[in-house]
Order: C-alpha cells, then structure tokens, then sequence
C-alpha cells in the first residue's frame, strides 16, 4: 500500500468519517432488493470486483489481506453506492490468493470485518473471503459429471450420514478419515472383509446419500485439526462454502471446493445421489455474524419488544419472509445445485420457513433439474413470527407440492414417543398403534380404510401425495433404534433386539412414503445411549465396523428389502389414487397389521402382494384371498433371488415378532 491510500485509511478510521449520506427506510419492506444475480466477488486476472448489499451503510470497505488468518490488511479499498442497496469496488490487478472482508459503517459505527453473506471461498475458519479462479477447483473429469438416473421422488431411498461417523472408525481401511474424499476411496473394507464407506452404501442400495450439515460452520476450529474435534454443524456461518475441517487443506481455498467436488463425483459414478441438509432457520452468531455486520436487524425476526425471535431454539430465527432473505435462500440452494451438482436438499427445521419461499426455491430447483429432491423437518423448535398457515409446517405441506416432510407420526408410533424411552409402541406389541402404523404405510394419504373411531385413534393425513412422507423410524437426533429398543425393553434378549430392528426396517421399507434410513441402523449401531451426540467424541459417534459383521444376517436383511423395493414400483406407487385404489388392509389382530397390493399396479412384475407385520410375542394366524403365493421375506430372511419357498391357501401364519411378504 503506498504511503497516500494507507494515511487515508488511518484517517478515516480514526476519525469515523463518511464517505456517503446513509439511507434509511421505514420498514424492513422498504430495503431494496437487486434484480437478478449478483456476486459479491468476480475474479479475473486483469481486475477483481467486488459488490456488497448494505442499504443502511454510510460508508462500505474491502480490506485486503495476503494470508486467510492473521496480519493486518495491506490494502483498503472504499467502495461506492451503486444501485438497489449495492456498494461496488474494483481492483485493476491480479488479486488471485489473496483475501478479503467487508467492513460496514452505520450510524457513525464500524460494524466489524466480514467475509460478507455470500462468500464462495473462504480461508481457514471462515473468517476472510478468498480471492481464487474457480476453474482451478474443478476435479478432473467433472464437466463430464452427470446425476444418476432418477425417476421421482417415490424412488428415493434415502441413508443419512456424518462424514465422520462413516470414515472414522480406523477399520474401515479408509485412509481419508474423516474427510470429503474418503468416498472417492474405492474397495474399502474392515480386517475381517466387509465393505465400508462409498462400497458399503453401493453394497446396501440406497439411491441417496444424506450428508449432515457440510456447508462452513463454527463450532470446529480448523485450524486444530489435529486433536480430535466433532460437531453435526448445526451451526451454519458461511452458506455457500463446504466446511474445511472436512478437507485435507482448510488453509487452502480451492482444496475444499475440489474435495466436495470429488465426493459428489464419486457418489455419482457409485449410482448414488447427494443430498445436503441445509440449516437456514437460524445462524451460530448474529452480532459479530455475517448477516448482522452487513445489514443490521434484516435477516432475522424480531419478537414483540424487538429482541429476536428464537423459534430456532438457537438464539435466533431467520426471516425468510423478507425479500432479500428469500432471494439469499433461493440463489444459495440453487448454487449448490448448478455449481456442485447436488442432488437434493433436506431443510433443517423447515417450519421457520415460510410456504412462498419454499414454493420459489421449489420452482428454482424445477429450472435446473426437477429430479432434484426437496424435503425437512416440517415443525420449529417453537411458535415462529408468521401466522401459522404461512408457515412450511408439516400440515402444510400440502401447499407445497414437491417439498416432503418427515413423519414423526409413523416413527412414534413405532417405537414410541420422543425423548419417553422408557415408553414403547407397536414393535413392543402395545395396542392401540396400529392406525399410526396403517398410517405410515399408506404414506399419510387420505386412505378410506383409515377411519377414526373410539377405538382406533390416529394422525390426521397432511400430504398431498406419499411422495410427501418421509418415512423413518431413527435418525441422527435423539436414540438409534437398537438403543431406543435396548432402553424400552431392558431385559431383552440379543436375539429379540434383532428382530424388532428388522421388523422396523421392514416398515420403513414396505411404505408407500419416502423410506430413510439411519447410517449404521443397517447392522444395529449403538452410540452407547446417547441421544443428542452433537458435539460429542468418535468414540461415541463413530460407526463400529465390526458390527456389520456382528450383524450380517440384519446387514442382508435390510440390503434385501432395499432391492424388494427398488424392483417393484408397487411398493412405491407415489399417487395417492393408486394407493387408495390398490391398497388394502386385511383384517389383523392387535399389534399387527397386514395389507394387499391387489394386482399389479405400475406394471409389477409381483401381484397381490401380502405383507404382514406381526409385533406379538406369539404367532398370528392372517386370512388371505385363495391362492399360491411366493415367499420373499420371512422369520427374519429375505431372498430375493429364489426366494423361500411356496405357500398354498387363504391363511398364513406368521412368526411372532417378525414379517411376512409374499406374492403371486
């Protein structure tokens, strides 16, 4: 910096002086909002420019700075009011490798360097904004990326994982632990055989992978990565980055672009798709935080008395309502998309959201790819500052169509209600949860065999389709199923713990809802009885390997019934007529329920399809219409090759604690 800019600069922040009147507005409503795209930073070797939104701003900077971390800017550069809330700055020089931030002065008040809201590159920690050529971040081979070939959402199979929950274990015989590209690591497999990481889930079947939180969050400090460090990354700070404690270089800003890139490159030859979980309800920090240093009380609600909302139950709540807030959500989602091929996304406590702004990044996605999937927890942490029936509440979904919603219904009323472990449900055979599970199969559609009365209570349908429903029995918040099981029945036995695992998997996976399946439920995983493991060690969190060996026989079961449903369409039907149509539920006893696929829907290669769920301690004996049916699954074995043997009649008897599925 020559001697005149760097006096200049003193000056100024001695002084506090302006460089332009500030703005102000009435309402949030009356911020300006800039048509179509713009980005804050656009690099070429001859100049660099940078544009900032910061309508309230009196004066705008962008430092510039040589390394990601520490040391004092060596150059600053005053930016000037442009258009629609903008400040604007150039750089006539190559500016590649270095760094930068914002700094934004309201009311005669510096408000703190920022990478800015939209940084795409960031240094490590995500403190400073970096300068690089996104061409250099490209992996060999990934113009030629392609999506896997998907139909709709009804196909999905979904398995949710953390990086390091997957990788860590050291006998996975990974050698990128932890990181992005252990699942660009082919033939992997533990001491005594087994698959693990990108060759496990190909070896499974899934059709998508579910990625925990990956953007940049807070709660790591990448610059430690050397003593062990964990968090789900609940905590979001830069939106638009992928985290650098997952890569194998968080100093260096193109390293973690290009090792997202190679897992989700990965994934796509494997067959398989990626989903993001995305966390825009709320952030880690408001006041020193990105948001709140650029543009002060907009992106977030503000309760009665002014303060800020909490329906995140983190501090803070997003106002997605808000025009920028919205278009921020829209272009976020859809630079995932478009720049790193992502294949769908799963909104963190998606009732923050409000519907329209669901509805337009549904459209967005539809641009783009509209095999591109949409789905979150449809409820908040608490009441948000929107009127209910402008909320993406999971009774509201119906007024989203392509957007799903998780089914805590169908969960509860397998395995009983959440955070009461003590408390069981129909996999215990306690009575009076068979609609809650007639519900779940259905996907949550208006079925008309689904008729409340004193007797059979049961949720209310708020799908417009089972495409909508999300259908789970655990995921990675509150106990794995193995440990809500061995909680709820202490006295257990191995071999009954087992069982009812596969009961409950065969729930998931007979569904006319979007089956998800838990990392690691596949082979019983335990975290020890942990139910929130946020921030917890590997040692709690991390996937035992050898339990897949341990549990081969669930491993196969559950890899069976995923290949059951990936080769008959009738299972996953996706239109609440064909379900209403072709559905029907046989009479059962208590804690068991039985249903019929009649004939041959979406052009089956099975028909009449019979599948018995019998939670009882005894056997049950089920009517069926006459005939002679093939077994596929049955006393905890599934064969999907040449299946179990023939069965003639119009009964059938079916094990205790176990499920039947037959066919013609």
């Amino acid at each position: 910096m020559n001697y005149k800019n760097l006096c200049g600069m003193l000056f100024s922040l001695l002084c506090g002086c302006s460089s332009a009147n500030q703005e102000k507005y009435a309402s949030f409503d009356d911020y300006p909002v800039p048509e179509g795209s713009w980005e804050e930073m656009s690099y070429s070797p001859s100049a660099t420019s940078f544009s900032a939104w910061a309508p309230t701003a009196e004066e705008v900077r962008v430092l510039l700075y040589e390394q990601g971390e520490g040391g004092a800017p060596y150059e600053m550069i005053q930016m000037k009011r442009a258009e629609d809330g903008l400040w604007e700055a150039s750089m006539k020089s190559d500016l590649k490798g270095k760094f930068y931030t914002f700094n934004v002065k309201i009311d005669g008040r510096w408000q703190g360097d920022t990478p800015g809201i939209k940084a795409k590159a960031v240094g490590v920690n995500g403190n400073r904004a970096a300068i690089i050529d996104f061409k250099d971040t490209n992996p060999q081979g990934w113009e030629k990326d392609v999506r896997p070939q998907f139909a709709q959402m009804s196909d999905a199979i979904i398995y949710e994982m953390h990086f390091r929950d997957i990788s860590i274990d050291t006998v996975s015989g990974i050698k990128n632990r932890g990181k992005f590209i252990a699942f660009s690591e082919e033939n992997t497999h533990t001491f005594w055989g087994e698959k693990t990481g990108l060759d496990h889930l190909k070896e499974l079947g899934i059709t998508h992978v579910h990625i925990l939180p990956s953007f940049d969050f807070s709660s790591i400090d990448e610059n430690k990565l050397d003593v062990p460090q964990y968090n789900w990354g609940y905590d979001p700070k830069n939106y638009n980055v992928p985290e650098g404690s997952y890569s194998t270089n968080p100093f260096d800003p193109v390293t973690r672009i290009r090792e997202f890139k190679q897992m989700v490159m990965a994934f796509h030859k494997a067959g398989i798709r990626v989903v993001m979980d995305v966390v825009y309800n709320h952030t880690a920090s408001t006041t020193d935080g990105n948001f709140e240093r650029m543009v002060p009380g907009y992106f977030y609600r503000q309760d009665k008395d002014g303060n800020l909302a909490n329906a995140s139950g983190c501090g803070n709540e997003t106002a997605s309502e808000r025009a920028m807030m919205r278009k921020y959500m829209i272009e976020s989602v859809c630079y995932w998309a478009s720049k790193y091929h992502i294949d769908g996304f799963r909104f963190d406590l998606m009732g923050v959201h409000d519907i329209q702004t669901m509805n337009d990044i549904r459209l967005a996605l539809d641009k783009i790819d509209p095999t591109i999937i949409m789905y979150g927890e449809g409820w908040a942490a608490a009441a948000p500052q929107l009127p209910f029936d402008e909320l993406a509440m999971k009774n509201n979904v119906y007024k989203m169509p392509g957007v799903a919603a998780f089914s805590d219904e169908f969960r509860d009323s397998l395995r009983g209600p959440f955070g009461q472990d003590d408390m069981g449900a129909f996999l215990l055979g306690r009575k009076g949860h068979e609609n809650g599970i007639r519900f779940g199969i259905v996907g949550g559609v208006k079925h008309p065999q689904l008729k409340k009365d004193s007797v059979n209570a049961g949720p209310d349908s708020w799908v417009g389709s089972p495409s909508q429903f999300i259908s789970y029995v655990s995921c990675h918040d509150d106990l794995c199923l193995a440990d809500r099981l061995k909680k709820t029945l202490s006295n257990a036995s191995e071999a009954e713990l087992v069982a009812l695992q596969k009961l409950a998997e065969t729930a998931v996976l007979t569904s006319q809802g979007v089956p998800f399946i838990f990392s690691g439920d596949e082979f019983m995983r335990t975290k020890y009885g942990n139910p929130n493991t946020y921030n917890m060690s590997d040692s709690i969190n991390a996937i035992n390997w050898f339990r897949k060996t341990k549990y081969r026989d669930v491993f196969d079961y559950v890899k069976g019934l995923v290949e059951i449903r990936k080769a008959h369409p009738a299972f996953r039907m996706g239109k609440t007529e064909l379900v209403c149509e072709y559905l029907e539920f046989l009479p059962a006893p208590s804690s068991v329920v039985a249903f019929l696929i009649k004939g041959a829907p979406c052009n089956d290669t099975w028909s009449n399809i019979i599948v018995v769920l019998n939670a009882q301690k005894i056997p049950v004996v089920i009517q069926i219409p006459e005939g002679e049916y093939r077994v596929a699954c049955k006393d905890g074995i599934v064969d999907t090759k040449s299946g179990i043997g023939v069965i003639s009649g119009n009964q059938v008897k079916v094990s205790p604690r176990s499920a039947l599925i037959i066919h013609q």
